[in-house]
């Protein structure tokens, strides 16, 4: 088509400028019910989330609970195995002495065969009874010692040395019984040992011609110390054995333990923070998924919108931001998802209502496009054809003469709709400028009655109609896309 674009710009008029309000608040009342149905679907699974790691906390303490009662267990167990072992090690230290004793017991029936037989046999019916208690390890050190001193009383008075044997064997054979207890007695029975020394230092004073009768008298309670010295000491050194093995045993224990211990805090230590940040870190990637989740559907659907509205830069700006989270989770980078899902969704709201607006444009440039379609069609032009270019309407129409009218439904950048005419085959156009000025006033007053008649309908007031060398009423102005190439 050729000859100069005529253009008009387009007021809405107040009916529909207040069903346009209307359009505004409905769609306004939508948008924030999404938003707060994506909120709420937000705290849902926040508070799902929530209750997942209290259940997850809740099995952690079981688990540590039930790590404690294990551990308090197997120390009980230790502690029952130690106390058994000590009653085992003094049964046996137990049954040693009464062995003695056994043995003691046979020597004072050889040696003594003028002892009471009633007393032996006490004595031996004691020892028996002696030896099932000592095997439910009871202490029985007391009646040990006693039921011992009873048979070194009833081997008798000792034997008196014989003429010319002298009493100076006989002396140091008790000193090297003595001696022979060791360092033990004067440690652990230092009041025996003192009572033992003083009772050599009596018989030693009473040995001498005509003294037989004191000297036997006083060896046999001399025997009777000494034994009595040497089971107390053997006893006493017996038990600080036991407890000095038990000491090193359990100190050894200990110390494992310590060593097991630490190194188990140490590994528990390690793994508790390994799997906290793990958690963290799981926790942090579940909730930039769940937040995702609630987002995406809404995204992609103004992605699409986007585009069919005209907007492409809109829908990059959305769909960088969904590609930036989807990416960030599929590299498991956790906080930059978080990160991410929060721009989407700072940013959904924003390009909701900038759809909406979109979307009213588009409504109002529909309408504007069918009004005019009506009032051309009035006037006798035929709809030839339609299309949508961007963000504006093309229509076509053919007057019985032949004429062609291209006519374009656009919006201009604050939003006023104008109506930007290319028309082909009216005499009245002239094709090069004259120096009066190019007149068209046939088909300007054609598009003037449709304009009145699209008025008429009470949705859009057409201003005056205008073109390049238009002779000016107030002055000229440059025309839409003046400039740029038009298609045919």
């Amino acid at each position: 088509m050729s000859g100069s674009p005529k253009y008009s710009t387009v007021s809405v008029a107040s009916a529909y400028a207040r069903r346009e309000a209307q359009r505004r608040a409905r769609r306004e009342a939508e948008r924030r019910s999404r938003q707060e149905q994506r909120a709420r679907e937000r705290a849902e699974l926040a508070a799902r989330r929530a209750r997942e790691r209290t259940a997850r906390r809740e099995r952690a303490q079981a688990d540590i609970e039930r790590r404690r009662r294990e551990a308090a267990d197997r120390r009980a167990a230790e502690r029952e195995a130690h106390a058994s072992r000590v009653r085992q090690e003094q049964a046996a230290a137990g049954a040693r002495r009464l062995d003695e004793v056994n043995a003691l017991l046979t020597r004072v029936r050889t040696a003594a065969p003028d002892a009471p037989a009633a007393e032996l046999a006490a004595i031996e019916e004691r020892l028996a009874q002696l030896r099932e208690e000592v095997g439910r390890g009871e202490q029985l050190d007391g009646a040990i010692e006693e039921l011992r001193g009873r048979l070194v009383l009833l081997s008798g008075p000792g034997d008196v040395p014989q003429p010319g044997a002298g009493y100076d064997a006989v002396l140091a054979g008790l000193a090297q019984r003595l001696a022979a207890i060791g360092p033990d007695g004067a440690a652990y029975d230092p009041e025996g040992r003192r009572n033992c020394t003083e009772l050599l230092g009596h018989l030693r004073a009473a040995a001498g011609a005509g003294a037989e009768t004191r000297f036997a008298a006083l060896l046999g309670t001399v025997e009777h110390a000494l034994t009595r010295h040497a089971g107390t000491a053997q006893r006493h050194a017996e038990q600080e054995r036991l407890r000095a093995a038990e000491e090193r045993r359990g100190e050894e224990e200990r110390a494992a333990a310590r060593t097991v211990g630490e190194a188990g805090e140490a590994g528990e230590a390690g793994e508790a923070g390994e799997e906290a940040a793990l958690e963290s870190r799981a926790a942090v990637l579940v909730e930039a998924a769940d937040r995702l989740g609630v987002v995406h559907r809404s995204a992609g659907a103004v992605v699409a919108e986007a585009r069919e509205l005209a907007d492409p830069d809109l829908a990059d700006r959305v769909e960088q931001a969904l590609d930036a989270v989807t990416g960030a989770l599929g590299a498991e980078a956790a906080e930059e998802a978080l990160a991410a899902v929060g721009a989407l969704e700072g940013l959904l709201p924003e390009a909701e209502a900038r759809l909406d607006e979109l979307q009213l444009a588009f409504t109002r440039r529909s309408d504007l496009a069918e009004a005019l379609r009506d009032a051309m069609c009035e006037e006798g032009f035929t709809f030839t054809d339609g299309s949508e270019q961007g963000a504006a309407f093309v229509l076509r129409f053919e007057r019985p003469s032949g004429a062609r009218y291209e006519t374009t439904v656009a919006t201009e950048a604050n939003g006023t709709p104008v109506l930007v005419y290319h028309v082909e085959g009216e005499p009245d156009v002239t094709l090069g400028p004259v120096a009066e000025g190019a007149v068209c006033d046939r088909t300007e007053d054609l598009l003037e009655r449709v304009h009145e008649a699209i008025g008429e309908r009470d949705g859009f007031l057409p201003g005056e109609l205008t073109w390049q060398g238009k002779p000016p009423r107030g002055h000229t102005r440059s025309l839409p896309g003046a400039g740029q190439v038009r298609r045919g």
